[in-house]
């Protein structure tokens, strides 16, 4: 604006003279050239100011595009503060009801370990008293263990039967009575009797076709003994005949063959109790 007005002054200026007075052409040809000068300067002032003025457009341009992208990116952070918010909530409840959750479980989980525990202990309990009333018969091949958490009373078949009988004989009622005067006292256990042989085929036993029928039947004649001679519940007792496919030890020899040949009385806990906890 400064140079504007110093040209338009000098251009009064050499007016003023060339009406008043004769110049030389030596000053004449000097104020042309500063006149000139003066030309140029404004020529590249007004294209400079122009190029000014296109910036201050861009930067006014690319300042509301930014405001318009910070205003969307405040909308973002804003919606992703209250889904945080949201999920910070959820999270709090979703704790608490896992937390609720894992508390009840462990409450439960103690309750069956009660429970079990309680069983072992009336398990062991069974196997001591049994081993006790029994003890007479150990030599003649009858053992008491605990597999399973189940109490395994194992009598040999030459302790109940003659060979190839299925008719319990007096030895084996006796060991079967005193059996019996136990589970008379134990009314929560329940019986299962199963019926085992060894592998060898059976051969003119009449009615009794293959070593299945020899199991099922020994098992059977022990189930009417304790059920109809001794009275244990009709209900508490089961029979099963395995053959000779659960044997106690492998191999052919006659030892091997007197130990698979047996009767097993199964006896274990009603868990009616156990069962509702899990459930």
């Amino acid at each position: 604006m400064k140079k504007l007005t110093l040209f338009v002054f000098i251009a009064v200026l050499i007016g003023s003279f060339s009406s008043c007075i004769v110049l030389s052409p030596k000053k004449y040809n000097a104020l042309l050239a500063q006149k000139d000068s003066l030309s140029l300067g404004w020529e590249a002032a007004r294209i400079k100011i122009e190029t000014l003025e296109e910036e201050i457009a861009r930067l006014k341009a690319d300042t509301s595009q930014m405001n318009s992208h910070i205003a969307e990116l405040k909308s973002k952070v804003e919606g992703l503060d209250a889904n945080y918010a949201s999920l910070r909530s959820n999270s709090s409840s979703e704790i608490n009801k896992l937390s609720d959750n894992l508390q009840k479980r462990e409450a439960r989980l103690k309750e069956v370990e009660e429970a079990l525990r309680k069983r072992d202990e009336a398990t062991n309990a069974l196997r001591d008293k049994l081993q006790k009333a029994l003890l007479g018969f150990k030599q003649s091949g009858l053992s008491v263990d605990i597999r399973n958490g189940k109490v395994y009373v194992s009598l040999t078949d030459k302790l109940l039967f003659d060979t190839g009988s299925i008719i319990i004989d007096d030895k084996g009622t006796q060991a079967l009575q005193e059996l019996a005067k136990v589970l008379k006292t134990q009314p929560e256990i329940n019986i299962s009797v199963e019926g085992h042989t060894d592998n060898q085929r059976v051969n003119n036993l009449g009615q009794i076709k293959d070593n299945w029928d020899l199991s099922v039947l020994r098992a059977t004649s022990v189930v009417r003994y304790l059920t109809e001679v001794q009275k244990i519940e009709n209900s508490r007792i089961t029979a099963t005949g395995k053959g000779e496919y659960q044997p106690l030890v492998t191999g052919n020899t006659p030892e091997v063959r007197s130990r698979n040949r047996r009767i097993e009385i199964v006896l274990s806990p009603k868990l009616d109790e156990l069962y509702n906890l899990i459930k």
